[in-house]
């Protein structure tokens, strides 16, 4: 096999490499956080694709092919087109992450000027009537660990019992947060803010998170255009038009704020954007669950400014670690309305070290925001299946002519 190696054979390798180097440089980002790690991941994807490409093309044209490039040729799109994508989509999460702390950093302490003393008066805040201590019953990355065995161990041994005991146990949580917690909400936060109306702080405060608002709308506007530039590009197609098709989706969103009970629309529009039915169905429900881009720059920003409104010092490794964790802990979450921030509010106290005050602060701002950055999920879920079925179908087309 090795002696009947043949030119086309060097661009499969070269296909080869560059998925697999993309798969390492996603995984040194996740580990290090450089941003030039994951840049350099990106910019190989395109090159695997070239590669890929150039194979057949050059088979063809000499007219020779061996057994071992037909195989390589094989293994190569599997590690380029099938592990390196999905280890970039979670690398494009926490780039999000990352890229909003890095905005914040250098636009919130102007915004932000002159709240530093929203938290100064603890003398000022009212006392409950009585608390409820809910120590929690094990650490957040002893849970995390704990979920991935579990998890990981259920699909190995196909377990039934313990799997419908997990199906029964979520059915149960989520019961109590849309039944309990979400409509108790509003008296939460209206007590935090009886608390800083008491105290004086809540026109400084209400001033500063409303422009804190605007600039995240901004972001995720940015952001979308962002998303379907780049579905323009790899689908050859007007990223306007795209993202004007699926205005109706954000709009739904919207009024759901639950990406799962978007799906249906989501999967319509999806649809008209000349998505094959079958992928359609397949990429938006799973992006329903693990697509958290507006979810990640929401929750991401709003600690920032509450962090920096508070006079907290946080480290910028203490940050990285927060949003490295935030993206594996909101996964499943934007089923739920408002489980975002709920997931998350775990990280805040034991990473960030809010307080009840803040972590109020926290739920007000998010719920504020909460309809826009499910929306921006949702309307990001069409660009993704855009990408996914234009590499596709070149895949496909390049099978039929070899």
């Amino acid at each position: 096999m090795i002696r009947d190696f043949q030119l086309a054979d060097w661009f499969t390798l070269a296909n080869a490499f560059c998925g697999t180097g993309a798969v390492f440089a996603a995984m040194r980002f996740l580990q290090d956080g450089e941003r030039g790690y994951l840049l350099f991941g990106m910019a190989l994807i395109p090159l695997a694709f070239i590669f890929d490409a150039l194979d057949g093309r050059v088979a063809r044209w000499r007219k020779q092919a061996s057994v071992l490039g037909r195989e390589l040729d094989s293994l190569a799109d599997v590690i380029s087109f099938g592990v390196a994508p999905a280890a970039l989509a979670y690398a494009f999460t926490l780039f999000s992450g990352f890229g909003t702390y890095l905005t914040g950093r250098d636009v919130f302490p102007s915004l932000l000027a002159g709240s530093e003393m929203a938290f100064s008066e603890e003398s000022a805040i009212l006392t409950p009537y009585f608390t409820v201590e809910m120590p929690p019953v094990m650490g957040v990355m002893s849970a995390l660990i704990l979920a991935f065995v579990l998890g990981l161990g259920m699909a190995y041994i196909h377990s039934v019992t313990l799997k419908g005991a997990m199906d029964d146990f979520k059915r149960i949580i989520d019961r109590v947060i849309v039944r309990v917690i979400v409509p108790l909400l509003p008296f939460y936060i209206f007590g935090i803010f009886l608390s800083m109306t008491h105290s004086g702080q809540v026109a400084g405060v209400l001033g500063v998170f409303v422009k804190l608002i605007a600039v995240i709308f901004c972001m995720t506007v940015v952001l979308l255009l962002v998303q379907f530039s780049a579905a323009g590009l790899v689908a050859r197609r007007n990223p306007l038009k795209m993202l004007r098709t699926m205005l109706t989706a954000y709009i739904t969103a919207l009024g759901t704020q639950s990406s799962a009970a978007t799906i249906p629309v989501t999967l319509t529009q999806t649809q008209k954007l000349d998505v094959r039915p079958e992928l359609a169905s397949f990429v938006v429900p799973l992006c329903a669950t693990i697509h958290l881009s507006g979810s990640m720059m929401k929750i991401t920003a709003c600690a920032l400014a509450v962090s920096m409104i508070a006079g907290l010092d946080i480290s910028a490794g203490t940050f990285a670690g927060f949003i490295l964790l935030l993206a594996v802990t909101m996964v499943a979450a934007p089923g739920v309305p408002g489980g975002a921030i709920m997931a998350a509010l775990g990280l805040l106290e034991t990473m960030l070290g809010f307080d009840e005050t803040l972590l109020g602060l926290m739920i007000a701002t998010y719920i504020a925001m909460d309809s826009f950055g499910t929306a921006t999920n949702v309307t990001g879920d069409g660009a993704v299946a855009v990408i996914v079925d234009a590499v596709d179908r070149r895949l496909k087309r390049g099978t039929e002519n070899c």
